[in-house]
C-alpha cells in the first residue's frame, strides 16, 4: 500500500498544504489548505480522491480560510471529511481577530471561525486514510499549536513552528518565545533525527539538518 504526497503553496504569504492519499484505496487527507479550498478540492477530484479528513496545525488566517470552501465542495459530492485541530486553539479558530482573518492581515477577505468535529488531545493517535498520525502539541507560535507525526513515512507536519533554520514568528495573538524553545527542545529535537520536517512555509527540513544549523535547536 503506497502513499502519495502532494505539496501545494497556496497564498500570498505562501502557506503549503500537503495533501495524503492512500494508492489503493483514493482516500485522501490534507494538513492546512491555506486560503484556497475551491484549488485543493479540484486537485483531489482531478486525482479521483476521497478527503476524509482536514488537519489544522494552528488557527492563523493564512491555514484556515480555505477550510470552508473545501469542506462544502466535499460535502455537496456526498463525502463526509472530519476536521480536525488541538482543543487548545479553540480561542483562536472561534475569533476572526486573534486569527487574523477578520484584520487587514488578511488581505480584507472577511473574517473565518471555525469549529472543529474532532477536537485533539497531546499524543492523541489515529489513523486516517492509512496514515498513522501522532499528535504533539508544539505551542510557541499560536498556544494550541500542534505537530503531526507520522512515523511510518518519517515525517513531521509541523505547521509554522519550525522552518529551515528559523522559527515561525511569536509576536501575534497567543506567541510565546518561551513556550516555542520548550516545545522544541521538549518534543522535536527528540525525535529521530532523520525525520523530515514538513513546514507551514518555505522548503523541507530534516531533524538533523536543524539540529546542524538552526539556532533554536541549541
Amino acid at each position: 500500500m503506497g502513499k502519495t504526497i502532494k505539496k501545494m503553496v497556496l497564498g500570498p504569504v505562501g502557506t503549503n498544504c500537503y495533501i495524503f492519499s492512500d494508492e489503493d484505496t483514493k482516500e485522501a487527507v490534507v494538513f492546512d489548505p491555506g486560503d484556497r479550498g475551491d484549488k485543493v478540492y479540484e486537485y483531489l477530484k482531478g486525482e479521483g480522491l476521497s478527503l476524509k479528513a482536514v488537519f489544522l496545525t494552528h488557527g492563523h488566517f493564512d491555514h484556515i480560510t480555505g477550510v470552508p470552501a473545501l469542506l462544502r465542495m466535499a460535502k455537496d459530492d456526498g463525502e463526509k471529511p472530519v476536521l480536525y485541530a488541538s482543543e487548545d486553539e479553540k480561542n483562536l479558530l472561534s475569533d476572526a481577530i486573534l486569527n487574523c482573518s477578520g484584520t487587514a492581515m488578511s488581505g480584507g477577505e472577511g473574517g473565518v471561525t471555525l469549529d472543529a468535529d474532532h477536537w485533539l488531545k497531546e499524543g492523541e493517535e489515529l489513523t486516517v486514510a492509512g496514515l498513522k498520525i501522532k499528535c504533539i502539541k508544539t505551542p510557541g507560535h499560536t498556544e494550541g499549536s500542534m505537530s503531526f507525526f507520522l512515523e511510518d513515512e518519517r515525517m513531521l507536519v509541523c505547521g509554522d513552528t519550525v522552518f529551515e533554520g528559523s522559527v515561525g514568528r511569536t509576536d501575534l495573538p497567543t506567541g510565546s518565545d518561551s513556550l516555542l524553545q520548550q516545545s522544541i527542545s521538549e518534543k522535536i529535537i527528540k525525535l529521530p533525527e532523520f525525520t523530515y520536517i514538513l513546514p507551514g512555509h518555505g522548503p523541507e527540513t530534516t531533524i538533523r539538518d536543524e539540529i546542524q544549523y538552526n539556532p533554536w535547536f541549541r
